[in-house]
């Protein structure tokens, strides 16, 4: 089944240990869409300036991702730049400038209204809202992205919005915050409470961690020698964990294992190299085999 993600594309300057590139294309929605469309066919929807041209929707063509939900706007693509340290969880934002991202107000074209499984990435909850309320009837599997800035600045918005998800997927340090409860544990609880059916802690270096009425499933990071570029392993685990369960007639405690080892793989693929290409040079076999790596990392009788 297919797949909608409403998000941001942005042009982002990046610079590791590893070197440094400008302007490579970025942003939540594009690596989740990149990484979901290994498993299931996606649509796209956000909003890029008149400096996002052909050459940057290459990387969606031929690829199994719908863009006719991909509005231009006069002025410039939303863009971030970074720095990254030896230590890859460690970051500094050096610029961050909306552009016509500040503006983006997402509107769903007929043929993405009938969506049964929508990810809605990090953006303003009221825009997360306002996407669900354009979806005909309830949605199959909603999943559902966002960072401190709007668990502290607009409580009460998110607390309406995760009362209509089905999966969130945060890190362990924005867990404890709309939490208030340091022990991950007790966190899941309280976050259950809001609406969500199953937390997904993404833990970085750690691996991540998934808590449901089942229990809990860890999954770890696979071990890289090198970490050239960690910027969007959050979105394309996201992308390979609800790529791969939009894709299943079912979502049961298997398929929810399965793909919490899928958006493993394609995080661990997407930090080998800068931005997206890694991503855009991958194929379905290495991703079959690297899953099997996974599995046998994980196994013992």
């Amino acid at each position: 089944m297919s797949l909608l993600v409403v998000g941001s594309i942005a042009f982002d300057s990046l610079e590791t240990p590893h070197g440094k590139v400008d302007r490579t294309l970025g942003g939540a929605a594009t690596y989740f869409s990149v990484a979901a469309s290994f498993f299931t066919p996606v649509s796209l929807v956000g909003v890029v300036g008149e400096d996002f041209t052909k050459r940057e929707e290459e990387i969606f063509r031929g690829r199994r991702i719908d863009i006719s939900g991909l509005e231009s706007a006069p002025g410039k693509t939303f863009f971030w730049a970074g720095r990254y340290g030896a230590d890859p969880n460690e970051r500094v934002t050096l610029a961050t400038e909306l552009n016509v991202f500040a503006d983006f107000r997402p509107k769903l074209l007929d043929s993405h209204r009938q969506a049964r499984n929508v990810f809605l990435a990090n953006i303003d909850p009221n825009l997360q809202r306002s996407v669900l309320d354009q979806i005909d009837g309830r949605p199959r599997l909603v999943g559902l992205d966002t960072m401190n800035y709007w668990i502290e600045n607009t409580p009460a918005e998110l607390r309406h919005i995760l009362g209509r998800t089905h999966v969130l997927m945060i890190n362990d340090a924005e867990t404890r915050m709309l939490s208030n409860e340091h022990n991950l544990l007790r966190a899941a609880r309280h976050i259950f409470k809001m609406g969500p059916k199953t937390l997904v802690i993404k833990r970085g270096e750690h691996g991540a961690m998934m808590v449901d009425s089942k229990g809990v499933f860890c999954v770890p990071a696979f071990p890289l020698e090198e970490v050239h570029d960690p910027t969007g392993a959050g979105d394309s685990f996201a992308g390979g964990f609800l790529g791969s369960l939009a894709s299943c007639e079912q979502a049961g405690e298997y398929e929810l294992r399965r793909a919490m080892i899928y958006g493993s793989v394609m995080g661990s693929f997407c930090v080998e190299q800068f931005g997206t290409e890694r991503l855009q040079a991958l194929n379905r076999g290495e991703i079959n085999a690297r899953y099997r790596l996974f599995r046998e990392l994980m196994h013992f009788d």
